[in-house]
């Protein structure tokens, strides 16, 4: 099974709360990038309403048709 959490850090620590059927081992990779994909998604999410980033689209479709 593998569950994917974001958790916050506290006095640089983290607690992670795991299911009952987690009884052994368990593989932790600590991934700081979070804040940095989350605004990576926002300036997608605003190039899509922006004019200059949709005619440059626009032209790249059009010379790939």
């Amino acid at each position: 099974m593998t569950i994917r959490q974001i958790c916050d850090v506290k006095d640089h620590q983290l607690t992670i709360h795991l299911p009952d059927s987690f009884k052994n081992k368990v593989l932790v990779i600590v991934d700081d990038a979070v804040d940095a994909r989350a605004e990576k998604l926002s300036l997608l999410k605003q190039a899509a309403n922006d004019p200059m980033f949709l005619a440059d689209m626009k032209e790249v479709n059009e010379d790939f048709g």
